[in-house]
């Protein structure tokens, strides 16, 4: 005998599924787009850029609270004695990324070899321009990191959780975030990069860091996922550098 369900039950089950799939859809927008607009316009606004911090803060937040309401894998969201760990490595980490900041108008005066920096731009164009080079730096450096037994050694790091969540972006030896970061910025800093760029770069990179490694099963689009099994790269392994493999949503 079939059971039928009470039509209030019936709705609120839709109402749900409904507020999950605008959820997905939502989430990678307001992380994005959203914050990141929102860095661009606070440090465009002349106001301290210590208001980055509550900023980033917020983002930590709802990194946790998206992922406890459309987790890809509910029990990823459960500690294995590994929180006191990642959020050493994410103090830690983000404050080599402050401090390298704050010393980036000393280390200017004596790196930027030709002015380049196109300060006319609009500064959100200035800050994607950017955004494209950094990036580009930071991923061969992860291309070798995953073929050169002596970079491996340090990003192998990276690779020993046995989870996905937000804070796994930095889970990262301080030794090898230095270099990533040294591979993205440097050429910039080459061609003038101004500080109050440098500072969205920063808040930019955390807000990709918790995305990349969300146990969130948001999406990229109405057919397209991007949950961590898309986002996932090459495990830990003993006897050297482990592929790196596509991180493609497709």
């Amino acid at each position: 005998m079939r059971t039928v369900l009470p039509s209030s039950h019936v709705t609120t089950e839709v109402s749900r599924s409904h507020a999950a799939q605008v959820l997905r859809l939502a989430y990678l927008p307001v992380m994005l787009v959203g914050l990141n607009g929102l860095a661009v316009h606070v440090v465009d606004s002349g106001a301290s850029p210590a208001w980055l911090l509550p900023v980033l803060a917020g983002a930590l937040a709802l990194s946790f609270l998206v992922e406890g309401a459309i987790p890809y894998d509910a029990g990823w969201n459960q500690p294995r004695g590994d929180r006191a760990r990642d959020v050493a490595h994410a103090v830690v980490n983000e404050s080599l990324n402050l401090a390298s900041v704050a010393l980036l108008p000393a280390l200017a005066d004596r790196l930027t070899l030709v002015d380049l920096w196109p300060r006319d731009w609009p500064f959100a164009a200035q800050v994607l321009g950017a955004t494209l080079v950094l990036d580009v730096g930071i991923s061969l450096t992860h291309f070798a990191s995953h073929r050169v037994e002596l970079l491996w050694r340090f990003h192998a790091a990276h690779h020993s959780v046995t989870r996905f969540y937000g804070l796994n972006g930095l889970m990262k030896h301080p030794i090898h975030q230095m270099i990533e970061m040294a591979a993205g910025v440097l050429p910039l800093v080459a061609i003038g990069l101004p500080t109050p760029v440098a500072q969205v770069l920063a808040f930019a990179t955390a807000i990709q860091l918790l995305l990349q490694h969300s146990n969130a099963d948001y999406a990229v689009g109405p057919c397209v996922s991007s949950s961590p099994s898309t986002r996932a790269t090459g495990s830990t392994t003993s006897s050297g550098p482990a592929p790196a493999t596509s991180t493609s949503a497709c």
